[in-house]
């Protein structure tokens, strides 16, 4: 940061960096850091250090202050410059009397939580006694920048209202709307007016304050369309999934599920729910699950229950998903973790401390949808696997005794071997599909995928994600149906065969030709912009045909 800006940033509460900006943030207030700085002033009486370096050319900017309580200002002790072996980058350095012996689990669990959610970041923790804690990037690209959007009517308050129009340079009404808030056309400008009894012609900095709140009480019952979600910056499923991994290895996870839902708004404010679900392996199983909540990449440690995510996942019935719930209602017991993570320009807090997320209709509902989606993947993983397991045991029963039968038989007779492709298609009476994935590192520059950033000199390579697919026909007559396979929408495919019907942001489908009885057909597809593991197991759906007759595929639901 630069040197000017540092005594504001941290010399002065109530400093936000981002009033009136509608665009997803870290920080909303402009309390913490300033806070930290005047909690070390108060309980050790030493100053803040903060070094500061803006480029790999310029030498790195050293402050001392501290925070005169008087006038909400920063009190400078010295500045100074020195060279610093970083490239560019803040320290903040600050002495605090704390009870870090209790505390510190949450110091650990805080910054983990924090690596999960910002996968680019490379966290390194040094406790008192000595020990190193490095949590590793799993991303070398940047997450996208937000961009910062016009205020929506559904979000405006009156007295923001009345501010924007004392400050607009708009000199009518109609363009002070279309100027001034997103999602305003020319036909929701003139119902919102018509509404409010008020004429287009008016000029807003004459308006007054019945005339404001006639348009404020407008606002609420014109159907206005949706703001923009430019300005929302999520992590991904791809990223969230491999963030998830990464600091479960010794779990060992039975699997990892993720789901993103679309962007949604609530009282005029852009946000979205991203899920993800951590289920088997070494955790616990009597043991209620773990929730991890989020909110603009940022932890939430405490206040678990009075927060809207723990209500959603309360609300739903989980013993339907094979998790533990007496009652139907409350957190589930079970070898899970579930992740939550919400993004948005303005979180609903239920308190300045930021702990808990309000019970907004909305957001509650958009995270049980997550967490369905999340909920019906595990319960068809389960399923599928199941399934397969019984059919394959059936099916090795199978070929291991037909064919002592047959040699035994054709020896008594002095007859050849008869082929017995025919009698096991009519046991199995099924439609058997199989895949395998494997990854190829190569040394050429990986495909640049929705996700946006530059990746570094050192990083330059990829891996390609090969997926092959087997299906094979145990059914007594020819089988034709449609195959479907879900994809990562950060995933950029590459050679497909055959040639598939349609390739969708999400999904690839084939119509597949006829199979015949005891016959096979081979799909093989390639993926790049992945990292090894992202994409680590087909999602296949199958359509015009009977799903009870296929193992290893669900019935596509459509898009």
């Amino acid at each position: 940061m630069v040197k000017n800006q540092i005594p504001h940033i941290f010399g002065r509460l109530l400093y936000g960096s981002r009033f009136h900006a509608i665009r997803q943030s870290r920080g909303q207030q402009g309390i913490g850091i300033s806070a930290v700085v005047l909690y070390g002033q108060l309980t050790t009486g030493k100053h803040a250090k903060i070094t500061s370096k803006v480029a790999p050319d310029r030498p790195a900017v050293v402050t001392e202050l501290a925070i005169d309580t008087n006038k909400n200002r920063a009190e400078v002790i010295s500045n100074s410059t020195n060279h610093w072996e970083k490239p560019m980058g803040t320290r903040f350095e600050i002495s605090i009397i704390a009870d870090y012996k209790r505390g510190k689990r949450f110091v650990y669990d805080y910054l983990q939580s924090t690596s999960i959610v910002n996968p680019h970041a490379q966290i390194i923790y040094k406790e008192p006694d000595g020990t190193d804690y490095t949590f590793e990037r799993t991303s070398e690209i940047l997450p996208r920048k937000s961009v910062e959007i016009k205020p929506h009517p559904y979000g405006v308050e009156l007295g923001t209202l009345i501010k924007i129009a004392k400050n607009t340079k708009s000199r009518q009404l109609n363009s002070f709307l279309k100027t001034e808030f997103s999602s305003m056309g020319d036909r929701t400008t003139n119902a919102t007016i018509k509404e409010a009894g008020l004429e287009k012609t008016l000029n807003p900095k004459n308006m007054t304050r019945e005339q404001f709140l006639a348009l404020h009480k407008a606002f609420k019952k014109v159907k206005i369309m949706a703001p923009s979600t430019d300005c929302l910056s999520p992590i991904g499923e791809t990223l969230i999934k491999r963030s998830l991994k990464h600091e479960t290895q010794e779990i060992s996870p039975e699997f990892i599920i993720t789901a993103s839902r679309p962007s949604s708004v609530y009282s005029g404010n852009p946000f979205q729910v991203e899920v993800g679900l951590v289920y088997g392996g070494k955790l616990p199983k009597e043991e209620p699950v773990k929730i991890m909540r989020f909110a603009n990449r940022v932890p939430l440690l405490y206040q678990q229950g009075g927060c809207v995510t723990t209500t959603a996942i309360s609300s739903i019935d989980w013993r339907r998903y094979g998790l533990s719930q007496p009652s139907g209602k409350g957190i589930p017991t079970g070898p899970a973790i579930f992740l939550a993570h919400i993004s948005s320009t303005q979180i609903p807090f239920t308190s300045e401390s930021k702990e808990a997320i309000a019970d907004v209709t909305e957001i509650e509902n958009e995270v049980k949808l997550a967490f369905r989606e999340c909920a019906r993947k595990v319960q068809q993983h389960i399923s599928k696997k199941v399934k397969r397991a019984k059919t394959r045991e059936k099916f090795d029963l199978i070929t291991r005794i037909l064919p002592e039968i047959a040699k035994k038989s054709a020896d008594m007779l002095n007859k050849p071997i008869p082929s017995l492709d025919k009698i096991i298609t009519k046991i199995m009476d099924v439609v058997w599909i199989e895949d395998l994935i494997e990854y190829e590192k190569v040394s050429r520059e990986p495909v640049q995928t929705t996700l946006i950033g530059n990746i570094p000199q050192e990083q330059k390579g990829g891996t390609i994600t090969k997926s092959k697919i087997m299906i094979i026909n145990y059914k007594r007559s020819p089988q034709k149906f449609n195959l479907y396979t879900i994809i990562p929408d950060d995933a950029v495919v590459g050679e497909v065969n055959p040639k598939p019907a349609k390739i969708a942001n999400n999904y690839i489908k084939w119509c597949l030709d006829t199979i015949q009885p005891a016959n096979k057909i081979d799909i093989s597809f390639e993926l790049a912009g992945l990292e090894k593991g992202d994409f680590d197991e087909n999602d296949l759906y199958i359509e015009n045909i009977n799903p009870a007759f296929v193992i290893g595929a669900d019935k596509w639901e459509g898009e």
